[in-house]
């Protein structure tokens, strides 16, 4: 038992860690869109293809791109930042399967505990792009669509990419949400769904623009390494 209460202690201090790397890493990041969307939709892929395009797109609007930092639309993301003109950015989870970080990350954490990735998430985006994806997904769009609906956080795009992909969940949330009460039909105003890069950098942008504030010059800084000096 006492073994026990001693890991439970220790395990305050690694969280405690994870929190201070996270805030002091990306506190200058300065405007960043977060992009979801699965590990197996890899190169060749349509939805690739369109996140290393929106991605770049967005980084060249000066927006830092923020993924999950691992394959797939991840990747494609990362990929499409470095091409761009701000920070590409990965935050890695320590999982059973071992996420292998992708080669594109400017700005790159590793992290144990996925609640503190997620606040890394939500804290540092001035939007939400969810690709296509699976389980990991749907959690972070929910999430982010609950903490906008509670108010915990303020109103900000979350866009839904490819309308085809998303039309099942989103009948499903019409046809039983909404008739069983779980659900107000404004709640539909809390998200977009699109089709194309276009399409999403107007929507960012004008929120950007109408609610942001001036945009930075985008930084390129890339994290030090330890014990670098500068």
């Amino acid at each position: 038992m006492e073994d026990l209460k001693t890991s439970e202690t220790w395990r305050v201090f690694r969280i405690q860690s994870e929190l201070v790397e996270g805030f002091e890493t990306l506190h200058n990041l300065g405007p960043a869109v977060s992009i979801f969307g699965s590990s197996k939709l890899g190169p060749g892929n349509k939805y690739y293809d369109e996140a290393v395009a929106l991605a770049k797109s967005l980084a060249d609007d000066g927006f830092a791109i923020i993924t999950g930092g691992g394959p797939g639309i991840m990747e494609g993301a990362n990929k499409g930042a470095k091409k761009g003109k701000a920070p590409s950015v990965g935050l890695n989870i320590a999982i059973p399967t071992e996420q292998i970080p992708n080669r594109y990350q400017d700005i790159s954490l590793s992290f144990r505990y996925f609640f503190i990735r997620k606040l890394m998430f939500i804290k540092y985006a001035i939007a939400y792009i969810i690709f296509p994806g699976g389980f990991g997904t749907m959690d972070e769009l929910f999430e982010a669509l609950t903490l906008v609906q509670t108010k915990r956080i303020e109103s900000f795009p979350i866009i839904l990419y490819g309308s085809k992909y998303w039309k099942g969940l989103i009948d499903w949330m019409k046809n039983t949400l909404v008739p069983n009460g779980t659900i107000r039909k404004e709640d539909f105003a809390l998200f977009s769904v699109v089709d194309t890069p276009e399409e999403v950098c107007f929507l960012i942008n004008e929120h950007y623009r109408v609610f942001g504030g001036v945009r930075p010059e985008p930084n390129r800084t890339k994290r030090k390494k330890k014990g670098e000096t500068t």
